[in-house]
């Protein structure tokens, strides 16, 4: 039962380590991701500035993995080239190695005083920042509990015979030890803990030096895969590929000069804990010497293998809804706010063709038209499910995340509302037109024809406001709702007219006429009408920019 005991309580130290991490990545991610992105923008313009990048983000996530799946997200959606992502991936590695630095002393006493400075923090504040900075706080200290909890549990199995007897089994064996190592590295998403567990097996001798270096070159390798496993396209498993090739081609070169490197490492210390943090340190900066300068090579090279899959000549598969960008919120809101720019499209388009379909009676352009509102219509429900399993991925608790989720949603049922105004009402009316032989007036069509020119128009400035916020432009949309009203009445007049007129012809035995053009007056009407109801959804995507400046205004 000890056995049994203690294989429990190191499953739930490593738990305890994964959570932590978890915790900081989620607390930074929230509270910053925003001002993450600039700053990555601002300082990707140079291989130099991008390694800096990848050393600073491992630092604050305080994990290579979760520093590796946020520069995955960033290239897939197009933020950072490959090439830079690259040297952010060369950063990441090292800074990795100086947490391990940090971590291989015994800070386990800073635990529980962070923890409860991140306690503190984030149930006294009311601030969306401040809480997340407690989150990140109470992370730490959680991973630092953690890992002091590892080395005491750890203690009998070090000792035990067993153990020792396979190790030293294994001594002459690095290729197997440095593949057993990267499959525990891969199952519990951490090289940190795994090459601390090294760094203990080392420190008291159950392990000879060569072979935990072995054992640091399967964690290294072993680091690669949950990126590359979870990339969710060819564009996604670029920069993770690219990553475990280096670090492939790293070991492939050190495994045989293993007994070497740890001839070298023991001049300078020959402390068996330190020799192992040291070569995990000089491995990976050796690394990005090397391969830091040849990037963009690589990264034509990696494109060339996974080249772009062709676009969906479905218009209703989305394009940029990347799973794998679920874990930073800024990254899917981007993804979903591209795709919302994909549905207004097909809106613009249907509406286009709306026109043509009414002008011309063309049966062909009907039926086609209603084909791309079942694609709006499906290209909608996938933008929604996005939404609704980042929420579950992630509470969006910040303010500006989640007003922005928020917009993309209005935003998406309102282009869906004016979508099926243009398939189950316009065309409705486009069918019973081609079926009656009935053509609008010269009159009717040019009054359809400006009204729907200001629909357009003011679709193309919704978007816009959509992208940038612009409360002016918000402004000018709104307005332009009585610009409509306007053109309606005007509409209305003109029918009335058409009808007088008809009614004055009538007493000249023209009564049939009449009849033809009370119901075509009456199908214009209902064009009118219908493209006023399209304005409406438009105009609503000015609200959310416009709440937001009242509310600033407050």
């Amino acid at each position: 039962m000890t056995d049994t005991f203690v294989l429990l309580e190191l499953s739930g130290y490593v738990g305890l380590l994964l959570w932590g991490t978890h915790m900081v990545t989620s607390g930074v991610q929230r509270g910053f991701g925003a001002q993450l992105r600039r700053w990555l923008g601002r300082n990707l313009k140079s291989r130099g500035r991008a390694f800096g990048v990848g050393v600073g983000m491992t630092a604050l996530l305080q994990s290579s993995t979760a520093a590796g799946l946020m520069a995955t997200s960033f290239v897939a959606a197009g933020f950072i080239g490959l090439g830079p992502g690259l040297a952010v991936m060369l950063g990441a590695n090292v800074g990795t190695t100086l947490i391990t630095q940090v971590l291989s002393f015994n800070i386990a006493p800073v635990a529980p005083p962070l923890i409860l400075a991140g306690v503190i923090t984030f149930r006294s504040s009311d601030n969306d920042r401040l809480k997340n900075v407690g989150r990140a706080a109470i992370g730490l200290g959680l991973m630092l509990l953690a890992l002091g909890g590892l080395t005491q549990a750890l203690a009998p199995i070090e000792s035990a015979p067993a153990l020792r007897a396979v190790l030293q089994t294994l001594a002459d064996q690095p290729l197997l030890l440095m593949l057993i190592a990267g499959i525990l590295t891969w199952g519990c998403h951490s090289s940190i803990a795994i090459v601390l567990l090294v760094v203990s097996l080392a420190a008291n001798h159950v392990v000879a030096p060569t072979p935990a270096l072995a054992l640091v070159l399967g964690a290294n390798l072993g680091a690669t895969l949950p990126a590359l496993m979870e990339a969710g396209s060819s564009a996604a498993r670029r920069l993770p590929l690219g990553n475990a090739l280096v670090r492939f081609i790293g070991c492939v070169i050190a495994l045989p000069l293993l007994p070497l490197c740890a001839a070298g490492l023991a001049r300078i210390d020959a402390t068996p804990g330190r020799m192992i943090v040291n070569f995990h340190t000089a491995f990976n900066l050796l690394l990005a010497l090397v391969f830091i300068l040849p990037t963009e090579r690589i990264a034509r090279l990696l494109i060339r293998w996974l080249p772009a899959p062709p676009k969906p000549t479905d218009p209703g598969e989305p394009v940029y809804l990347d799973p794998a960008a679920l874990d930073a919120a800024t990254i899917a809101l981007t993804n979903a706010s591209r795709e919302t720019l994909r549905a207004a499209d097909l809106v613009e388009g249907m509406l286009r063709g709306a026109l043509q379909a009414l002008r011309d009676g063309d049966r062909k352009r009907a039926s086609e038209i209603n084909q791309v509102g079942h694609a709006l219509d499906g290209l909608g429900a996938a933008i929604r499910r996005y939404l609704a399993d980042l929420g579950n991925e992630q509470p969006l608790d910040d303010e500006l995340e989640g007003a922005r989720a928020q917009e993309i949603l209005s935003a998406v049922l309102n282009l869906e509302h004016a979508g099926n105004i243009v398939t189950s009402s316009l065309m409705e009316v486009a069918v019973k037109k081609i079926q009656r032989s009935h053509l609008f007036s010269a009159e009717e069509i040019e009054a359809i024809a400006a009204i729907h020119g200001e629909v357009l128009d003011s679709l193309r400035l919704a978007v816009s406001i959509f992208l940038n916020g612009d409360a002016k432009e918000a402004a000018r949309l709104i307005a332009r709702k009585a610009t409509l009203r306007d053109m309606e009445a005007q509409a209305t007049a003109l029918h009335v007219r058409l009808l007088r007129d008809a009614a004055t012809g009538a007493r000249g035995g023209e009564g049939d006429r009449v009849g033809l053009i009370a119901e075509g007056s009456s199908l214009f009407l209902h064009v009118v009408c219908d493209l006023r109801r399209v304005h409406s959804h438009i105009a609503a995507f000015a609200y959310p920019t416009i709440s937001r400046g009242r509310h600033v205004h407050v």
